[in-house]
């Protein structure tokens, strides 16, 4: 290793790259060099100690950030094997644990990775419209995530509407046992049920492993945690990066205690902090160290900007969404004008609602724009379509996937034949496919015609799998010339489209198969369940050329930075967010990832009224522009004290909420850190945190 790496760190970042041995917090503030801190460590352990490193893991959230650290650390590291460090995400090690240990609970490992869209298709066929499918979810990945088995869900559930969850729970986890199945959560789930169920796992999985280090740790859940707890059975060396301040994701179980708690959990641990910023001015970190220094639950550290003072934070004040996207345009104009290159300028929001008003606007000027979260490729109709055959192929008793592709181009097998097989096959406790190879009574079933096309098709699947083992880079061209699917679409210009999206496709895999030769085509099918939507949508920008204002929310913009930063909706209720069980700590925390985007100029945006679920209405500025303490514009309505809060209520005590009114306060009881309020407006009983409430 070069000693010119170590010299281009600072004295933190070089103390925590040198301090090897034990468990290590590196508290590192938005964009304080983690990963040029963390990539450089593990170069320091490989050249330096002389860690061979296949001793190594390395864990993150991402591919992009997992791909990013691998190829930073390979060009640092002089001594290369043929064992390259393990350095992935925590879904993915958890995959590749499975491959290996999953028939230790007795199952098989050509298993299918269940994605988000198939997850909500299996639960629609249990639920009979009785519950939300997003509940579902939530629910089954709670119980999941709580290492909650079906039965003691259905025995501890404390109310009818529970109990029916629950059993809908145990429908799909008998679901993804009898297809061979696996979702998001399982990936997590099944390998810590492992390594408690046989500790000599856990021993030889840790002597493997002997330097773990995880980035993001402010995001890890509660089996995230124990994961890592085994992983250290046999020693202590683990370092995890990551800021409290970011701790941005409780609504998918992120526990911020983890890392708050870290010297607790692990025996002698040591903190070093990374306070100094590359990243933004000083201007702009000084409005985001203001911000957070509100927050009472962090650890507590000052960034410091290396960089030049910058131009001030600027609020803008506009009457309505209407007149605030004429302001955003007009500014961006002027840059845009200026050389500044569009996809240099992002346009964050806290509700991804508040997109409508920046589309129309852009549109009407004529500004590119990229909006993140648009429909993912992966889950247009025609991608799943091909995507479902290849899952067949990999495993042809999955009935879930035979059922999307059984008449897909049509070949005679209509919908009266397949609740035909499905329900003959569900009596027999048998896959479709068992069901075409041992029942003899099918063509009475089905009628020679049917039979015939039933037999044509596994026909055809039967020797795809065979052209997939014996010429895979073949397999494409056999596939098309088999199936036909771009032929069977007509020359409409959505038709077109498709067929488009299907080429694109092949590509997709044409270069995975040239760059991972010996991998198989399932290996393929779990690489794209795993990608997220931040990635999908980069993808395919890259492959189109397609550059614009890029327009997010939040949450889709941690881990990136722009020049440029416009921050809307900074409206009491909509940043910070107002909901029954909202955490005022952690909406600041969105706020402060908010701030840190920007590298040379960030725009604060609140407007008096705003259109939204049907209604307007006039709402106040949010609190956050007082707090991170810059200057209001001039021809603002509101001083910098319009946000001020009695916290001494009583019970008893006239209160006024900006949506609901003027109400009285029946009970006060303490939630966390924050006061809850049960108040009655007009005969309408709701909780309300006391910071959302002002005293008449």
């Amino acid at each position: 290793m070069q000693k010119k790496l170590l010299q281009q760190l600072n004295p933190s970042q070089q103390k925590a790259v040198k301090t090897i041995e034990g468990a290590l917090l590196i508290l590192a503030g938005a964009g304080s060099g983690k990963t040029k801190t963390i990539t450089t460590r593990l170069a320091y352990l490989i050249d330096e100690i002389g860690i061979p490193p296949s001793d190594t893991l390395t864990l993150t959230f991402t591919n992009k950030a997992a791909f990013e650290m691998q190829k930073r650390a390979l060009d640092m590291i002089e001594n290369t094997t043929p064992h390259p460090p393990l350095l992935c995400t925590f879904h993915k090690f958890g995959l590749l644990f499975l491959k290996f240990h999953i028939h230790y609970l007795e199952r098989k490992n050509n298993f299918t990775l269940t994605d988000r869209e198939d997850t909500k298709k299996i639960l629609k066929t249990f639920n009979n419209n009785l519950f939300p499918i997003p509940l579902l979810l939530s629910e089954i990945s709670r119980y999941k995530n709580s290492q909650i088995s079906p039965q003691e869900a259905i025995e501890n559930a404390y109310s009818p509407t529970y109990k029916q969850i629950a059993k809908i729970y145990l429908d799909y986890q008998d679901f993804l046992l009898q297809n061979n199945r696996v979702d998001f959560d399982d990936l997590l789930l099944l390998p810590l049920e492992i390594l408690q169920k046989f500790p000599e796992i856990a021993k030889e999985i840790s002597h493997k492993y002997q330097y773990i280090m995880v980035d993001e740790y402010q995001d890890t859940n509660e089996i995230q945690y124990l994961l890592l707890k085994h992983l250290c059975f046999t020693h202590q060396n683990i370092c995890v990066v990551g800021d409290d301040d970011q701790s941005i994701y409780s609504w998918r179980g992120a526990n911020i205690q983890n890392i708050l708690n870290f010297t607790q959990h692990f025996r002698n641990a040591q903190m070093i902090k990374l306070e100094e910023n590359y990243r933004s001015s000083k201007k702009i970190l000084e409005a985001a160290n203001n911000l957070i220094s509100k927050n009472k639950e962090r650890l507590g550290k000052i960034l410091r900007s290396t960089l030049e003072e910058g131009k001030a934070v600027e609020i803008l004040h506009s009457s309505d969404e209407l007149e605030e996207v004429k302001n955003l345009c007009k500014i961006i104009k002027k840059l845009l004008a200026n050389g500044v290159e569009a996809q240099n300028i992002a346009i964050l929001f806290r509700l991804n609602a508040l997109s409508r008003s920046l589309e129309e606007g852009f549109n009407r000027e004529k500004i590119p724009y990229t909006l993140v979260g648009t429909i993912r490729f992966y889950e247009r109709s025609e991608i799943k379509d091909i995507l479902s055959y290849f899952q067949v192929l990999t495993n042809i008793h999955d009935d879930f996937s035979l059922m999307r592709i059984i008449n897909k181009p049509k070949r005679g097998i209509g919908k009266t034949t397949i609740d035909k097989l499905k329900s003959l096959a569900k009596a027999k406790s048998c896959s479709i496919y068992q069901l075409y190879k041992e029942d003899v009574t099918l063509e009475t079933l089905l009628g020679n015609k049917t039979l015939t096309n039933l037999k044509e098709f596994f026909n055809t699947l039967e020797s795809l799998q065979k052209y997939l083992k014996d010429s895979p880079q073949d397999f494409l061209d056999i596939f098309e010339s088999k199936i036909g699917f771009c032929e069977s679409f007509n020359k409409s210009n959505e038709e077109v489209e498709r067929v488009s999206n299907i080429q694109e496709f092949y590509g997709i895999y044409r270069e995975y198969h040239k760059h991972n030769p010996l991998m198989e085509l399932e290996d393929f099918l779990n690489e794209l369940a795993l990608r997220s939507d931040q990635e999908d949508v980069e993808m395919r920008q890259q492959s189109k050329g397609i550059k614009g204002i890029n327009c997010m929310s939040v949450h889709s913009s941690k881990g990136l930075e722009f020049d440029y930063v416009f921050i809307i909706g900074l409206e009491e209720g909509f940043f910070p967010m107002i909901k029954e069980y909202s955490n005022l700590e952690e909406e600041r925390r969105l706020g402060y990832v908010a701030f840190t985007r920007a590298k040379k100029e960030l725009y604060l945006s609140y407007v008096d009224s705003r259109f939204y679920k049907g209604n307007r209405a006039n709402i106040s500025p949010s609190r956050f522009l007082e707090e991170c303490e810059v200057i209001y514009p001039k021809n603002s309505k509101y001083s910098l004290k319009t946000l001020e809060n009695d916290s001494n209520f009583k019970k008893g005590d006239c209160i006024f909420h900006k949506i609901f009114g003027a109400g009285r306060i029946l009970e006060i009881t303490k939630s966390g850190k924050e006061t809850k309020l049960k108040i009655n407006f007009g005969g309408s009983i709701r909780n309300i945190l006391s910071s959302y409430v002002k005293k008449v």
